[in-house]
C-alpha cells in the first residue's frame, strides 16, 4: 500500500511539473499579399503587401512593411486593419476599406502582442526608422501645421526627443537615417535641411542644425 501511495504521489509531482512549464507558441507572419491602397483624398491608389500576424496558426492581426526584430526574443511590425468605409444613409452589405495603424510589439514566446504608444505618430505620413529599441521618425502637431521630429525609445512614456522641424504646407520628410558609433538619427525635411541628433546616455544632442529652423521644442 505504501509504494502505491509513493507511485501516486510521484505521478501528481511530475502533472504539477508539466503544468506549470509555459506553453510554448509558434509566432510566425505569413505570406505577402498585395492590395491596392489610397488616402483620403488621394486619387490614385499605391499597392501595400500586406501579411497576416500568426499566433498558432491563428491571425491575430494584419500587417505591413518590413518587421524589426529589437530582441531575440521580441520584434515590431506595423499594423493595417479594414475600417467599414459605409455612409448612415447607404443599404446593403458594409463597404470595407483598408486603413494603416499604429506599430505593435510582438513576443514570439509568449505570443503577446501590444500595441505601442508613438506620439504624434501620424499612420499615413510618418515614416518610422528603427534601431535597436529606438524609433525615429517624423510626427504631426495636434494642429497639423508643424512637423516635429521625433526619437522614441520602447517602455518609456516620453519621446526622447521632440522638436519642430517645419511646416507642414510644402513639407517632405524622409525617412530618418541612423549610425551605430556613435549612436545619431539624421532628419531631412528637404535636400538642403538636415538635422542630426546624437543619442547619448538616453539623452539627445543636436549636432548639426539649420539656422533658418523656426520649430520649437
Amino acid at each position: 500500500m505504501l509504494r502505491v501511495h509513493s507511485i501516486v504521489f510521484c505521478v501528481v509531482l511530475i502533472s504539477a511539473r508539466l503544468c506549470a512549464v509555459p506553453k510554448a507558441h509558434v509566432v510566425a507572419l505569413g505570406r505577402s499579399t498585395v492590395i491596392s491602397w489610397r488616402t483620403d483624398g488621394e486619387d490614385k491608389p499605391v499597392t501595400l503587401k500586406l501579411r497576416a500576424l500568426l499566433v498558432d496558426g491563428r491571425t491575430k492581426e494584419f500587417t505591413v512593411g518590413q518587421a524589426h526584430d529589437v530582441t531575440e526574443r521580441t520584434f515590431v511590425v506595423q499594423r493595417i486593419y479594414k475600417l467599414n468605409d459605409s455612409l448612415p444613409q447607404e443599404s446593403g452589405p458594409s463597404r470595407w476599406r483598408w486603413q494603416l495603424g499604429g506599430w505593435l510589439l510582438v513576443d514570439r514566446t509568449s505570443g503577446k502582442i501590444r500595441q505601442i504608444t508613438l506620439p504624434e505618430f501620424d499612420p499615413d505620413l510618418s515614416s518610422v526608422s528603427w534601431f535597436r529599441d529606438y524609433a525615429a521618425y517624423c510626427g504631426i502637431s495636434d494642429n497639423g501645421q508643424k512637423v516635429l521630429a521625433l526619437i522614441v525609445q520602447l517602455g518609456r512614456r516620453k519621446p526622447l526627443l521632440r522638436k519642430g522641424i517645419g511646416e507642414t504646407k510644402g513639407s517632405l520628410c524622409f525617412p530618418p537615417e541612423w549610425e551605430r558609433n556613435p549612436v545619431r538619427a539624421s532628419f531631412e525635411l528637404n535636400p538642403d535641411q538636415k538635422l542630426i541628433f546624437a543619442v547619448n546616455s538616453r539623452a539627445i544632442e543636436a549636432i548639426e542644425e539649420d539656422d533658418d529652423d523656426s520649430g520649437s521644442e
